[in-house]
C-alpha cells in the first residue's frame, strides 16, 4: 500500500462569521419601508398619479438610507472583517 504523504494547509478564519440571516434592525427597517413604498408607487401606476409614484420613490430611497444610517451605528449585520484589518489587529 502506497502511504498518502502529500499535506495539505487549511486556512482557518480567526472567527466563526456572525449568523443572524439578516434578522436586524437595519434590515427590517430597510425591507418595510421599500414594500410600503412599492405599494404606494404601486397605487400610483393603477391610477395614473404621478404625485403617488414620486411618493412611493421617496419613501423607497428613504428607507435605504435610513436602514445604511442604521447600519452604520450598529444596529446591523457587522461586515466581514477584510485581510487588512488582521493584519493590523496581529
Amino acid at each position: 500500500m502506497a502511504e498518502n504523504t502529500s499535506t495539505e494547509n487549511a486556512y482557518l478564519p480567526d472567527a466563526a462569521p456572525f449568523h443572524n440571516e439578516g434578522k436586524t434592525l437595519a434590515a427590517w427597517v430597510a425591507m418595510i419601508g421599500v414594500t410600503v413604498g412599492a405599494i404606494i408607487a404601486a397605487a400610483g401606476f393603477v391610477s395614473p398619479t404621478v404625485w403617488l409614484i414620486v411618493v412611493g420613490a421617496v419613501v423607497v430611497v428613504g428607507s435605504l438610507v435610513a436602514g445604511g444610517v442604521l447600519r452604520g451605528m450598529g444596529h446591523g449585520q457587522p461586515r466581514p472583517a477584510t485581510p487588512s484589518d488582521r493584519e493590523l489587529r496581529a
